[in-house]
């Protein structure tokens, strides 16, 4: 009897294992990570805008694989001086997080380039000025350079969308995302530019 009752005992916990697993594996849903996104709590308070391309469902993914990075890349953001902050690179959280400011001209589009990374994910906000930002899915676009390991990057041709990029909104790029940068929306006017790298998670 007492083996019985172990064997069922056994075959019940393993059952209970399991479901949690599967539940675990298919956690964030399109449904549930856009339900959590519309919340914005992940902002911790920080008043700009995410931009509409984002993958929400990869974000929720990634956001609470590496919690302690996002919240720090979005605490910089909001308690920095980004208009006073010179040009350079910027420690966050070791080789987890950083940041890269810049201010340099906008350029012609054929002077920019489809790109991508495979160790990091990009938050790119531009601080002063307008650019064109243009994204397109990594498995749609023709690699031109292959990836990059020591530079983290592999380039592309694609057709993408070009969207404008303003102080008031953020963009998230992650590796599935082919994205290109600093596309001038005309006159070549100086842009002054945050991005924040974060540790990707597989």
């Amino acid at each position: 009897m007492k083996k019985l009752f172990l064997s069922a005992l056994f075959f019940a916990m393993s059952f209970l294992f399991i479901t949690a697993v599967a539940q675990d594996t298919n956690e964030w849903t399109k449904k549930k990570a856009k339900k959590w996104f519309k919340k914005k709590e992940w902002l911790g308070g920080l008043e700009l805008k995410p931009h509409k391309t984002i993958n929400v469902q990869e974000f929720a993914r990634q956001y609470h694989a590496n919690k302690a990075y996002w919240d720090k890349a979005f605490a910089y953001l909001k308690n920095t001086d980004l208009n006073n902050i010179p040009k350079g690179k910027y420690p966050i959280d070791g080789d987890n997080v950083f940041a890269s400011v810049t201010a340099d001209s906008s350029k012609d589009f054929d002077k920019t380039n489809w790109e991508s990374h495979r160790k990091y994910i990009d938050i790119q906000y531009v601080i002063n000025g307008e650019e064109k930002i243009g994204v397109y899915p990594v498995s749609d676009a023709a690699v031109t350079k292959e990836y990059d390991e020591k530079k983290d990057v592999a380039n592309y041709s694609a057709d993408g969308k070009l969207y404008s990029a303003t102080p008031e909104t953020f963009f998230v790029f992650f590796p599935t995302d082919a994205h290109r940068p600093n596309i001038t929306p005309g006159d070549n006017k100086v842009v002054k530019k945050i991005v924040i790298k974060v540790r990707y998670t597989e």
